[in-house]
């Protein structure tokens, strides 16, 4: 019963094949695609101010250089959201609870904002290790630590990520599963568990799309750091 709680983060086969691309890429299938017409329908509509709106959130802390990051941090918010919504309905697959693949995403694009900054304005990028008015005897130590946390940042991007949503299908498969079965035995017990697993799934759905805007929002941040 313990291993099976966890089965549902095993990436599923069918034949031998691993079927993450398909729910890598089923999520963008979902989304309307547009259409060559002056008045669009109420889904589409809501779909670009929605894009508008999270694109313009993302873009506030940037400088116009940062702008030129808009469609991979809109796009990387899009994808991180539909993935993560897609994967709280009923026998379906969440690749973002998988922390090999959310490194896959915050190491290239960490890497991409520090090599923009060393590129650009090497003293700044390089002064953010060592304080302004530092004391002398403490500067080696303050450069290791700094040097540290710039390193951790696309593990603790990572794990932060795999860590919420793993949590939250935990308790949502736990609190199903004494659901079903205290039904049988104390129905207004399971009464209740049932209201706190209806209250669990509209908070998970808050956190797959508070989750998908801080892992794009602390990308942007980085970017700033960096131009």
């Amino acid at each position: 019963m313990n291993l099976s709680f966890f089965d549902q983060f095993m990436s599923p086969h069918l034949l031998g094949i691993p079927l993450i691309l398909i729910s890598l890429l089923f999520p963008a299938l979902l989304l309307p695609s547009p259409r060559n017409r002056w008045v669009t329908n109420r889904i589409s509509t809501l779909q670009s101010w929605f894009i508008y709106t999270t694109t313009k959130q993302l873009m506030t802390p940037l400088n116009k250089k940062g702008h030129k990051w808009a469609l991979i941090l809109s796009s990387l918010m899009i994808f991180l959201l539909s993935i993560n919504l897609v994967g709280l309905l009923p026998y379906t697959f969440t690749p973002t609870t998988q922390l090999s693949m959310n490194l896959a995403l915050a190491f290239p694009l960490w890497l991409a904002t520090l090599l923009t900054g060393l590129r650009n304005q090497p003293s700044a990028s390089l002064g953010h290790l060592l304080p302004e008015g530092t004391p002398t005897p403490l500067i080696p130590a303050l450069i290791m630590i700094e040097t540290t946390s710039l390193l951790i940042r696309p593990l603790a991007l990572g794990v932060r990520l795999t860590a919420n949503l793993t949590a939250g299908h935990l308790l949502i498969q736990l609190i199903s599963t004494a659901t079903a079965v205290l039904f049988s035995i104390m129905p207004a017990i399971s009464i209740l568990t049932a209201c706190v697993l209806l209250l669990l799934t509209i908070l998970e759905v808050a956190v797959a799309m508070i989750q998908a805007y801080v892992f794009v929002l602390l990308l942007s941040l980085y970017l700033q750091e960096n131009i």
